[in-house]
């Protein structure tokens, strides 16, 4: 079974695309919530490439890394990727004129429930959502 969440954002193809994939941004808007943040990233985006985003918690007392390695890149299309317990995900830009629908399907680990895996996600879809529309 695939989770999946999606949002509309308010911007250009391009904007959005920039925006979702350079570290110096990524650092800025991947977090649920004011209590979450991304302290470093790295993302060589091409297929092979490998990507790494340290996510802490504000008060430092539990963190994880997100990493993996792009299994397919479409600019401004799609970006799949595999993480390193091997779960797959995608995420699919669709642009509107100057709007765009993302969608991020992702197989979900086994030690949290899907709901809680979900509103995460979604909560960090949302967050990206406020940031491109206001940066």
């Amino acid at each position: 079974m695939m989770i999946s969440v999606q949002t509309i954002i308010n911007a250009s193809i391009d904007k959005v695309w920039e925006l979702w994939t350079s570290p110096e941004h990524i650092v800025k808007w991947n977090a649920p919530d004011e209590n979450w943040h991304t302290s470093h990233a790295e993302n060589d985006l091409k297929v092979e490439g490998k990507f790494k985003f340290v996510m802490i918690s504000k008060e430092q007392n539990s963190g994880f890394d997100f990493e993996g390695i792009y299994t397919k890149i479409q600019k401004n299309k799609v970006i799949e990727y595999k993480l390193e317990d091997k779960r797959t995900a995608s995420v699919h830009f669709e642009a509107y004129g100057n709007t765009v629908e993302i969608t991020e399907t992702f197989e979900p680990q086994k030690e949290d429930s899907e709901s809680m895996q979900k509103a995460w996600c979604q909560a960090v879809i949302d967050n990206f959502k406020q940031y491109a529309e206001h940066f």
